[in-house]
């Protein structure tokens, strides 16, 4: 199980969001973010005062997937967010140790995958 955190550019969450449905990955977590990163640093003049404008504001997209959404998930997200210019972003992929999903008990790998849907489709089903 990872952990993919991707930070983009605001006005890029949308198409985002939508690559990450047609690529089947599910259950996220947005927040409002600032940062810096490549970007160089502007100015910009609020009530006629100067102000150097240091942090850009980005979003944060937050998914816990089973190893084999990794992938695709991280596809889905660059494809959908890059411009090709400075601040397009970062995407990191942890490791996650546990997860528990509060409402069943459900535990780690079953605990990542959408309600209703079978976190092992390889393996056979109990006998009829």
């Amino acid at each position: 199980m990872k952990l993919v955190v991707a930070v983009v550019r605001s006005e890029k969450v949308n198409d985002v969001l939508e690559a990450l449905f047609r690529a089947d990955v599910q259950g996220l977590t947005i927040s409002r973010v600032q940062g810096h990163g490549g970007e160089t640093e502007r100015v910009e003049t609020y009530r006629g005062t100067t102000v150097k404008m240091e942090l850009s504001e980005k979003v944060r997209i937050e998914i816990g997937v089973s190893n084999h959404f990794v992938e695709p998930a991280v596809a889905a997200i660059v494809r959908a967010a890059r411009t090709g210019e400075v601040g397009d972003g970062k995407i990191f992929v942890l490791p996650v140790e546990k997860v528990v999903r509060i409402r069943t008990g459900e535990v780690d790998e079953s605990a990542v995958t959408p309600v209703g849907v079978d976190p092992h489709p390889e393996r056979p089903g109990p006998p009829a």
